[in-house]
């Protein structure tokens, strides 16, 4: 399947953007090799601690590693956060108070968000319903920030701004490092104390700079996704300035634990390696991304971004317009998955979302989406977020799949 003309085609096409992304990743593998050296982590830092956790050295340096990586403050990374949702409300729940008023940049955020938000559902622990304001500021074309309603929403009044890296589940450009500094600059003139909060879901290390090296205040993310490198079984991050990831770790544990509390049952290891390994898979999975924009662009498909853009996180979109396709892509990559290759995906109701969503993930750590995964909702335009590939080759592998499913000619 790996043989097929369009992929050969595709690969010829791509060959500058793929030695962009070499270049890349040994910035970042340096970065996060400083990192470990400064720290001087060692054998003994991988040592087991049971109980309430207390005086757990390895845990500690491992927060300082962090820190060096991201150029912050502080740092706190924990295998008791269950999601990139629970890093990211802790931020938001450790950080607003009654009366607040939080203000998301890029129209509506992730879809898991909105509960959180208190946007929909009833949940006495939202945002909303402890008495915080919140603001949206529409997209332009729902596509753009619209730089000029920034300028006329943020106030003195502002304690926080929300950024999501990301696309979530729109078609949205993600936002890149650059777009992200001009956003922080902005709200910093209008209100320099306003706390600029960056979702960095999916973004680490796809540029050789992060948001905290361009003003953002606290950044928070999944180990599960880019960060863990595909080893680390679960867990999330918070990185920024000190008292705002203080706060953060007091809605992790409880007020008066916060950072200090938590054994890490035995997961240390993993994650330190994680971090190391994480330039490398990133880089793969972006140069499949890449590969499969090329690969659907030249079989009729809208794809986002484009194979030759600029990129900033690893998430590749494929507009299918009709439900079928959809549901074909993603059966595809499930059934060239290395776990449950023999299942097929069914749409269905998964907490959190407000569409049935239909998911391939034949991943090692369920839900790992810097493992090869696809997914999206049942809702036009139909739209397939594919993410990950900790290996090149397999993406190759599954897309020459996707194009025999497709019936795509000279597939062999």
């Amino acid at each position: 399947m790996y043989n097929h003309e369009v992929l050969k085609q595709s690969e010829k096409m791509i060959e500058p953007y793929i030695k962009q992304i070499d270049e890349i990743e040994v910035y970042n593998q340096n970065k996060v090799l400083n990192a470990f050296i400064e720290n001087k982590v060692s054998a003994t830092d991988f040592s087991y601690v049971s109980g309430y956790g207390h005086d757990d050295m390895g845990r500690e340096k491992l927060d300082r590693v962090f820190a060096s990586i991201f150029k912050t403050e502080k740092a706190i990374v924990r295998n008791h956060f269950v999601s990139g949702t629970h890093a990211l409300s802790c931020c938001l729940l450790g950080n607003l108070n009654y009366g607040d008023t939080l203000v998301s940049v890029a129209g509506s955020p992730y879809d898991t968000m909105e509960e959180v938000i208190g946007k929909r559902g009833t949940s006495k622990n939202s945002l909303i319903a402890n008495g915080i304001n919140y603001k949206e500021i529409p997209l332009i074309n729902d596509q753009t920030i619209n730089y000029d309603a920034l300028i006329n929403t943020i106030n003195e009044n502002t304690t926080m701004v929300l950024i999501q890296r990301s696309c979530g589940y729109q078609l949205r450009e993600s936002l890149n490092i650059d777009k992200i500094k001009k956003i922080i600059e902005i709200v910093k003139i209008k209100n320099p104390n306003c706390i600029c909060f960056v979702d960095n879901c999916y973004g680490e290390f796809v540029e050789k700079m992060e948001p905290t090296e361009v003003g953002a205040d606290i950044i928070a993310g999944s180990l599960i996704k880019n960060p863990g490198g595909g080893i680390v079984e679960t867990g999330g991050y918070i990185a920024g300035k000190k008292q705002y990831v203080i706060n953060a770790s007091e809605r992790l544990t409880a007020p008066g634990i916060g950072e200090y509390g938590g054994s890490m049952l035995n997961q240390t290891r993993l994650i330190y390696q994680g971090i190391f390994m994480s330039p490398m898979v990133v880089a793969n999975a972006l140069k499949g991304a890449i590969l499969s924009s090329c690969v659907f662009e030249k079989i009729g498909f809208e794809s986002y971004p484009k194979y030759n853009e600029t990129r900033t996180d690893i998430i590749q979109k494929v507009k299918f317009g009709q439900e079928e396709p959809l549901r074909h892509f993603c059966e595809t990559i499930q059934h060239l998955s290395p776990i449950d290759s023999y299942v097929t995906p069914m749409p269905d109701d998964v907490p959190g979302y407000d569409n049935k969503l239909i998911m391939a993930g034949g991943s090692f750590i369920e839900g790992s989406t810097i493992e090869l995964s696809a997914d999206g909702p049942l809702r036009p335009p139909y739209v397939a977020y594919m993410q990950g590939g900790l290996s090149y080759s397999h993406v190759k592998i599954a897309l020459g799949g996707i194009l025999k499913r497709l019936n795509v000619k000279n597939c062999v």
